[in-house]
């Protein structure tokens, strides 16, 4: 009797191919699982797909892969990573939309300058199709949204923290050239004993003494880094000293162009950076307006229509004289926050608010009402008093560094918490 193997695929799944037509024939292995990760498993096809990609891209690079064994522990090791943040991400119940996979697909397309046809084209040559290309954005985008959650809950910046660094001389250095940066990190345990110490210091030095010696930076992050860019070269893109952790913002200054740091070390292990190049940075100046507006709101008592009619009157008032603006706010505008206030409501950037809202006072002229228009919020007139160029406020400033804080331990708090993840999760290796 034969059997279909359309009938028997979907019961069989990815496991076993049927080689022969009856029932007593022996059933194939195609795929088999090389790590267990708690409750997850990762397959030799994920292992194999992944060390297709990077051998991929060092092909497109021109960079020489390290051998097969250490390029399949390295991207096990990364696997294993991305699994414990996805498990994570599942009990967490994170979920990326279409849209939001939609909008990344059209940033990629416009960043490469692509249509289409172009990005079906260029994935067919990768080997991808298009539904494999938006599983990889949904997984990555799932990684990177746990990862921002949780970490950047992990970290504590206190108003002290923030006053003493703005007293700093680095404080003054914001404003800074982009570096692009290689990376090379050999790892510590959460809390390293004396030999695994040295055991890491004697292979950062190996590898330092290599490249001081000549040897490729991108091929060596591949080969025996364990940062999260080492399997595409150590490479960090541009950054701004400010993003940077705090020892990397110490080293990266005194680097010359192509020239490599000495190690140094982190609570994460030991780190090896690479200046590929550097470029200046436009002066970031805000442009604050300050506003003061009147809002009538729509309800079953006031229809839209008599509301657009009050406000038009409050509007005609004002702009012919027979009443002052603030003390019109302060009767009849129904934004409780600046109505007091006779509407103002400060010196702001105009981007805080809602679209509609932001074009009004971008366009306005100074000292001129506006005409009525309408938000989600109701109806509103508004006048913009004055306008004025800062670089910061106290307030930007403070938030600002609060940023700058948070980001330079980021990296490090990210390599402790994924380690953590694995001390107490079950890993089984089984190749």
């Amino acid at each position: 009797m034969q059997i279909s193997k359309k009938l028997l695929a979907p019961v069989l799944g990815l496991c076993f191919a049927i080689t022969s037509t009856t029932l007593n024939a022996e059933p194939q292995m195609l795929d088999r699982i090389v790590v267990i990760v708690d409750k997850s498993v990762i397959t030799q096809s994920e292992l194999d797909v992944r060390v297709a990609e990077v051998t991929v891209r060092a092909q497109q690079a021109s960079m020489r892969l390290p051998p097969r064994d250490v390029l399949q522990s390295q991207i096990l090791d990364q696997l294993i990573s991305e699994t414990l943040q996805l498990n994570m991400a599942g009990r967490y119940g994170v979920e990326v939309s279409d849209e939001d996979i939609n909008g990344a697909i059209e940033n990629i397309k416009a960043g490469q300058g692509l249509n289409d046809q172009q990005l079906a084209e260029g994935l067919a040559q990768d080997g991808t199709t298009l539904g494999e290309f938006r599983a990889k954005i949904r997984r990555d985008m799932k990684i990177n949204n746990v990862s921002q959650g949780v970490v950047r809950n992990r970290i504590r910046i206190s108003e002290q923290e923030i006053s003493n660094f703005l007293k700093s001389a680095d404080a003054q250095f914001w404003i800074s050239p982009d570096y692009h940066l290689g990376h090379i990190l050999v790892s510590l345990p959460a809390a390293p004993n004396k030999t695994q110490t040295l055991a890491a210091e004697e292979r950062v030095e190996r590898i330092y003494q290599q490249l001081k010696n000549g040897a490729n930076f991108e091929e060596m992050a591949i080969a025996e880094s364990s940062g999260p860019s080492a399997l595409k070269g150590g490479d960090l893109g541009f950054r701004k000293s400010t993003d940077l952790p705090t020892l990397f913002a110490e080293i990266v200054p005194k680097l010359q162009v192509g020239e490599v740091s000495k190690p140094a070390r982190s609570q994460a292990g030991f780190h090896i950076l690479k200046l590929h190049g550097k470029k200046g940075e436009t002066k970031q100046v805000i442009a604050q307006a300050k506003v003061r507006h009147i809002l009538v709101k729509p309800s079953a008592i006031l229809s839209e229509e008599k509301a657009l009619e009050k406000i038009n009157g409050l509007r005609e008032q004002i702009v012919s004289g027979e009443g002052e603006f603030g003390d019109l706010a302060k009767d009849h505008s129904e934004d409780i926050g600046s109505k007091m206030q006779g509407g103002d409501m400060g010196w702001t950037d105009p981007k805080q608010f809602v679209p509609e809202f932001a074009k009004k006072v971008k366009d306005a002229q100074i000292g001129e009402v506006s005409e009525a228009f309408l938000t989600q919020f109701g109806w509103h007139i508004l006048e913009v008093q004055e306008r004025r160029q800062e670089d910061f406020t106290k307030e930007a400033i403070r938030m600002k560094a609060r940023q700058v804080l948070t980001s330079r331990r980021f990296e490090d708090e990210t390599q402790v918490w994924l380690q953590e993840m694995r001390d107490e999760a079950f890993i089984e290796i089984k190749i």
